[in-house]
């Protein structure tokens, strides 16, 4: 392993880079606000002012941007500094159709694609335990299974583009799940329960889950800073409604937890995805669960 490029030094990717350079693996970290990529000097990361700088002979190239338009122009961008064969893995949360796309721009410059888009939120990130849906070739995925298992557990799951189908999937199951929790733990209070005794009590049978777990335990805090961003979440919802529409599916449910999430975007785009109970909340006025501040970004 040469070199990995690793573009995008924000929420996730800053702890994403640094576990892999702490890894022993050689990293040029680039982001478009130099001084973002510039933190991870201590971590043995080379911060590069220039994209070009960057990329140009590097055996890898890892992109964990805000979404798919601006990892389109960032490939764009990089295209005429890529070596010949240089695998490109896309770590965003993007449409199943944009990495189809990602992907058919670099086979055109004889480079290769896969799409890697991640689960586990910072915490994930930090741990080096995120869960990692790989699309693309085998041989592809197998030359950089090393490279995912610093930052996480891989999985492939199919051709390019099979990585940002399963994380929709991951995505449907979180965001409504983050709503059913809430509206299970505002219930037992409303209703008379003790509602952090109700959590505890539930967590050993069918209901339990990582989602009751961390973010039950955030609900009862209050504590709504990012982790998960409902702007995210929300985007992550509207790409898998775009992508059960082009498949001719109806999903009622997701429909409904992306307008919760459509109540508070405005206004907190950047609260943690938790913030599920804030929406609720504002759907049953008079009702609030605990009698904590809310922590907000």
């Amino acid at each position: 392993m040469r070199t990995i490029a690793f573009l995008g030094i924000g929420l996730m990717g800053r702890p994403m880079a640094g576990r892999l350079a702490q890894a022993g693996f050689p990293v040029r970290a680039w982001n478009r606000t130099f001084a973002k990529a510039e933190v991870l000097r201590g971590s043995g990361a080379e911060p590069v002012a220039e994209l070009a700088q960057a990329v140009r002979g590097a055996q890898v190239v890892i992109s964990m941007l805000e979404a798919g338009p601006v990892v389109g122009e960032v490939i764009a961008a990089a295209l005429p500094a890529l070596d010949p064969g240089t695998l490109w893995i896309d770590m965003s949360s993007t449409r199943h159709d944009e990495a189809l796309a990602f992907h058919a721009t670099l086979a055109a410059q004889a480079c290769r694609f896969v799409d890697a888009p991640v689960s586990g939120g910072v915490g994930g990130a930090e741990a080096g335990t995120l869960a990692i849906m790989a699309g693309g070739d085998v041989a592809d995925f197998d030359q950089v299974v090393k490279v995912f298992g610093a930052m996480g557990r891989p999985q492939r799951v199919g051709p390019v583009g099979s990585g940002q189908v399963a994380k929709l999937c991951n995505q449907l199951i979180v965001g409504a799940t983050l709503n059913v929790v809430a509206e299970a733990l505002l219930l037992a209070q409303a209703a008379g329960a003790d509602p952090a005794a109700v959590r505890e009590a539930i967590r050993g049978g069918f209901a339990g889950s990582r989602i009751l777990d961390v973010h039950g335990q955030r609900m009862l805090d209050r504590n709504f800073l990012p982790g998960g961003q409902v702007k995210s979440q929300l985007k992550d919802l509207r790409n898998v409604l775009a992508a059960a529409g082009a498949a001719g599916l109806t999903l009622p449910l997701t429909e409904l937890v992306t307008r919760q999430y459509e109540t508070i975007e405005p206004v907190l785009p950047a609260a943690d995805h938790a913030a599920a109970l804030l929406a609720l909340e504002q759907m049953n006025p008079g009702f609030r669960l605990g009698d904590a501040a809310d922590q907000l970004p």
